[in-house]
């Protein structure tokens, strides 16, 4: 018998789960050049695009923001006088007075006038600025009729004038609504009492009178109290209060400052801190040793009121007088 010839196969399946060799990945096939710069060039592309739609995006909420924040830096910067005239041509004088108003550019003033049961109304006005600054009018007094609610611009920020005297100042607004068959039919105006009162900012805002029986420059007339309106008082010093001031002031610093360093650096106590306390002490004698000089009446040392006899007032005696009591 010949020997029995043994095949061995393989059986990948019957080997344990894990223990099967990897199996190698399979190479890509090298692309051609051409389609590699295709693929390249479309995914610039749309790199490009989508960074572009970003960029674009970005501007446009930049563009937004930037009309929020303007809008509302324009609501917050309310309009304020503007004198007649170009800006060149303004007067220097009226400039320097609206600064002076400006402490009383944030109050409010109301008031209220009634006439009968046919005129009811109510005023309001703002110093160089506007009564409603949303409606952008430009209305710095405002004629308001209580029973229609009717609204009627009495003057206009943007067309002022304003002069002064010793203690008061006049602010005029134009450009107010049209007179119907008063006046002309020309423009209101409002006109501005402000008298000096020391001591307050503003007070009494009230109406006086409504000139219209004219043909032309018809006017309200308003009055308020304010201190802005008062002259700057002048603290004129005389010569002696100067050297007054100036005397009270080096005696204080010498005071002072030699108590410290008596008592910081020399270590002094009690009355021994007042600087220079001898020669001070000294100078107090000698003033009281001159003042009692001075005004004394009578010497220190007063004499006894009596006296002893002398001898000269003695008359001649006899030196025999008392021979008899002698012993023989």
């Amino acid at each position: 018998m010949g020997r029995a010839r043994v095949v061995r196969k393989t059986w990948p399946s019957l080997w344990p789960l894990g223990s099967a060799p990897a199996r190698r990945s399979r190479p890509v096939p090298e692309q051609p050049p051409l389609l590699r710069r295709a693929a390249v060039r479309a995914e610039r592309t749309v790199r490009g695009s989508r960074m572009s739609s970003h960029s674009h995006i970005s501007a446009v909420l930049v563009v937004f923001m930037a009309l929020a924040v303007g809008a509302g830096a324009e609501l917050l910067t309310e309009k304020s006088c503007d004198v007649v005239g170009d800006e060149s041509t303004e007067s220097q004088m009226e400039k320097a007075l609206l600064k002076k108003l400006e402490p009383l550019s944030q109050i409010r003033f109301n008031t209220t006038v009634e006439i009968g049961t046919t005129e009811n109304y109510a005023y309001h006005f703002r110093v160089c600025r506007e009564v409603n600054s949303s409606l952008h009018d430009f209305a710095g007094v405002v004629q308001m009729d209580r029973q229609s609610g009717k609204t009627t611009v009495i003057g206009r920020i943007n067309e002022t004038q304003v002069f002064n005297g010793s203690d008061w100042i006049m602010l005029i607004y134009k450009g107010g609504d049209s007179y119907g068959r008063h006046c002309s039919g020309e423009k209101r105006r409002a006109v501005i009492m402000i008298s000096c009162k020391r001591g307050i900012t503003a007070s009494s805002f009230s109406i006086i009178s409504e000139e219209r029986e004219k043909e032309q420059d018809c006017f309200y007339l308003f009055e308020m109290d304010s201190s802005v309106a008062c002259p700057v008082e002048d603290s004129h010093l005389s010569t002696g209060s100067i050297l007054l001031i100036t005397f009270s002031s080096v005696i204080a610093v010498y005071i002072i400052g030699g108590f410290l360093y008596q008592r910081l650096i020399v270590g002094a106590k009690g009355m021994e801190q007042f600087p220079h306390f001898a020669f001070w002490q000294d100078l107090g004698n000698l003033v009281a040793d001159g003042c009692d000089f001075v005004c004394r009446s009578k010497p220190r040392n007063v004499p006894a009121a009596y006296r002893g006899v002398g001898d000269d007032q003695l008359g001649d005696e006899s030196e025999e007088r008392d021979d008899h009591l002698l012993p023989m």
